[in-house]
């Protein structure tokens, strides 16, 4: 398969990897400059010549995977006979310089949600490299008149989804999804709330509110058969300490500056 189509398929199927490049070849090597490789936890695609400099390469670019690493990192390289290493000899006789560039999986984050908060919310993840799916119950939330022209210059992929029953909307999300609780309805929340505690494989959920409302939800919750270690997972409220203010800009500012802290933990992570 060209490194090009696997890189396409690895991202389609949200595993993380490493592009692997001969940047710069100075005297003899076994490929040209330029020429690329793409390593999976499992899987590569594509060479840049066999032998130790590939191999090093690969055994680089794992690490950096395991790592979550999200810079790319340069790997310098003698090709003679007496640059010994793990990996046996290569005897061309050049010198080269590879480069390591890291390709994270798309974070995915569900806003359940598009009142005044959730919109000011989506507006800024949508700068950001994410598939962002924006849910509500309410048609007139989710009309092209309300928002339309909210998300034309987005750098994400927004996903905007009319949801008479929210909760149904978390089965088709992919595992590591994040998921934000804040609709216009306490009796939404909780549903939204319990169901994605019982659907396997998503990341971090957060639920706006305060704290008396997040004690009638756990004694809710519990009564519906989740446990203590199960409500644990859920963070609330959410957002930053250090962003005050209960405008909904603010709330929204906050809440994203937090969720794009989760991204970045579950990446280094390899999530």
């Amino acid at each position: 398969m060209d490194w090009l189509d696997a890189l396409q398929e690895l991202r389609t199927r949200r595993i993380p990897a490493v592009i692997v490049t001969l940047a710069t070849v100075r005297g003899h090597a076994p490929r040209n400059g330029g020429a690329k490789m793409v390593v999976s936890p499992d899987s590569v695609f594509g060479t840049v010549g066999g032998g130790n400099l590939e191999q090093t390469a690969i055994e680089k670019a794992r690490q950096m995977l395991s790592d979550g690493a999200a810079e790319p990192e340069l790997l310098a390289m003698t090709l003679s006979d007496k640059a010994v290493t793990e990996y046996g000899v290569q005897c061309c006789g050049g010198e080269v310089t590879l480069m390591l560039e890291p390709i994270r999986v798309v974070p995915t984050v569900a806003v359940f949600g598009l009142g005044h908060v959730g919109l000011e919310l989506a507006r800024i993840l949508a700068r950001h490299e994410l598939e962002l799916h924006l849910i509500d119950s309410r048609q007139e939330m989710v009309s092209s008149e309300r928002v339309g022209g909210a998300f034309a210059d987005a750098v994400a992929r927004v996903h905007i989804t009319h949801a008479p029953v929210p909760e149904s909307a978390l089965s088709p999300l992919p595992a590591g999804s994040h998921v934000l609780v804040m609709t216009h309805d306490h009796v939404e929340d909780l549903a939204v709330v319990d169901m994605a505690l019982r659907t396997p494989g998503l990341g971090s959920i957060g639920l706006i509110g305060s704290a008396s409302k997040w004690a009638r939800f756990r004694k809710k919750l519990v009564e519906l058969g989740q446990t203590e270690a199960d409500l644990e997972r859920v963070t609330t409220p959410i957002g930053v300490p250090e962003v005050s203010g209960k405008q909904p800009a603010a709330i929204a500012v906050s809440v994203a500056a937090r969720m794009l802290q989760l991204i970045d933990a579950q990446a280094r992570q390899g999530g």
